[in-house]
């Protein structure tokens, strides 16, 4: 991998970096004489009271400069990658992977497979330690980089390489047993392929994975078990099998007894269900107290039921009992919140002289029926939207959309649907804006939200 200077795409007002005129475009090459791989170094070496930086301008001339500050204060600069020296890539080849189900020709985003275990712990993202270089297992030890997250999948060596087609995946007991032996922590996923790794090997993986949720600093933090994923474009149309309801249910009472029995021992229930379960298999969710302090919600452990509190509170504080200028909106989420959402939608129409209609959809394009937010693609929409009355306007989470564009996932764009549709779209970016949204006064609000 070759390292390249550390790019700046914004510099924080009111920072150190603004106040010595650093500008996007600049590029910092070294600090303390050292050259930062990634953000992680960026972060360590900055530590530093006083720091000498090498820095190319946007013009490509070298700049020396001679920074002195406080320990913790940062410098306010923002990069255009974490990695400065490259990706670390995958080289599995599992079956469920959703970089393989995807259909080609889209932005090469997409198409990036990554198992680099520095965005496992700077971003949450999940690594399978199959392809970690010893000097890498030496980094993570020296810099304490915990927690990671981890795709373990099953423990049993044979149907974790199955899952992977890796011969290095079965050495997953011993990579946990490094972590155990240097106090290092991770957070565990199993994603459940019906058929291959359920049953009496998913109850064998939890216990081996519930065995180091032991001591102080437990080396497994939580488990994740998250339901199979797959798409219409994947290649292998008979390895894998969608999730039946019946096989949710069955997962569920398994995951449940287990539940009960770490509980009893350990005080927590170490293992989650992700939401999606519940929701394949028509139950209810848990309540809220079961998810504790959320330590998997970017699995989708709870975020359901987060989102819910979070929206209740917000609703109590934001929602008026009327609004003078009637307004109707279309509030669009995937097939998967929709009963869930029920009780939202009826308190935002409790507001008198608003209505808001909530449209639940699958995601044809996938091939997915119980669909999550997240994947509803411009085509989805327009397939789901036409024809029907809308209101004055279509309000959708920005979840849906390429981070910092008006991109849906198949490159629509949220103006070619709005053309389709004859209505603006507005992304709404969180709870706070919805409800904002919803209840604004004025004749202009729709166009003051969109921007």
């Amino acid at each position: 991998m070759s390292l390249r200077p550390a790019r700046i795409t914004k510099v924080l007002p009111d920072s150190i970096g603004a106040e010595i005129g650093f500008e996007p475009g600049d590029a910092i090459v070294s600090i303390n004489g050292e050259q930062p791989r990634d953000l992680i170094d960026y972060q360590f070496l900055c530590a530093d009271e006083i720091l000498n930086l090498e820095v190319l301008d946007a013009k490509g001339k070298k700049h020396r400069l001679e920074i002195e500050k406080e320990f913790d204060d940062d410098l306010g600069l923002e990069f255009e990658t974490a990695l400065f020296d490259g990706l670390i890539q995958c080289n599995n080849h599992c079956p469920f992977c959703f970089i393989d189900q995807q259909p080609p020709g889209k932005r090469e985003t997409l198409y990036l497979k990554d198992d680099d275990y520095r965005l496992s712990f700077l971003y949450g993202s999940y690594l399978t330690l199959t392809n970690l270089s010893q000097k890498e297992w030496e980094r993570i030890e020296k810099m304490r980089l915990s927690p990671l997250y981890v795709s373990v999948h099953a423990t049993e060596p044979e149907v974790r390489q199955r899952l992977l087609k890796n011969p290095r995946a079965g050495q997953i007991l011993e990579q946990l047993k490094w972590f155990q032996e240097g106090r290092l922590q991770v957070h565990a996923q199993v994603v459940v392929c019906p058929g291959i790794n359920d049953g009496i090997h998913l109850e064998r993986t939890l216990l081996d994975l519930a065995a180091f949720h032991r001591g102080d600093i437990p080396t497994v933090a939580s488990i994740a078990v998250v339901p199979v994923g797959l798409t219409r474009f994947r290649p292998n149309l008979t390895e894998l099998t969608p999730v039946s309801a019946e096989k949710a249910q069955e997962v569920i009472a398994l995951v449940q007894k287990l539940q009960q029995q770490f509980s009893e021992k350990m005080g927590s229930v170490v293992a989650w269900l992700a939401d999606e379960w519940f929701l394949i298999a028509g139950q209810d969710l848990p309540p809220e107290s079961h998810y504790e302090d959320y330590p998997q919600i970017g699995n989708g452990v709870g975020s359901i039921r987060q989102f819910i509190k979070n929206f209740e509170s917000a609703a109590d504080e934001i929602l008026p009992q009327k609004i003078e200028q009637e307004k109707r909106f279309t509030w669009v989420v995937g097939k998967a919140v929709d009963r869930a959402f029920q009780p939202l939608v009826k308190r935002l129409n409790e507001v008198e002289g608003l209505t808001v209609r909530m449209v639940a959809l699958p995601s044809l394009y996938w091939g997915i029926e119980i669909a999550v937010t997240g994947l509803l693609t411009g085509q989805d929409l327009l397939a789901g939207l036409q024809g029907k009355v809308l209101g004055e306007a279509v309000l959708l989470p920005s979840v849906m959309l390429k981070a910092g564009e008006r991109v849906f996932l198949d490159d629509m764009t949220v103006e070619e649907l709005e053309k389709s549709l004859g209505v603006p779209i507005i992304a709404i970016a969180g709870i706070e804006e919805l409800l904002e949204m919803c209840v604004l006064e004025g004749e202009n609000s729709v166009e003051y939200l969109a921007g």
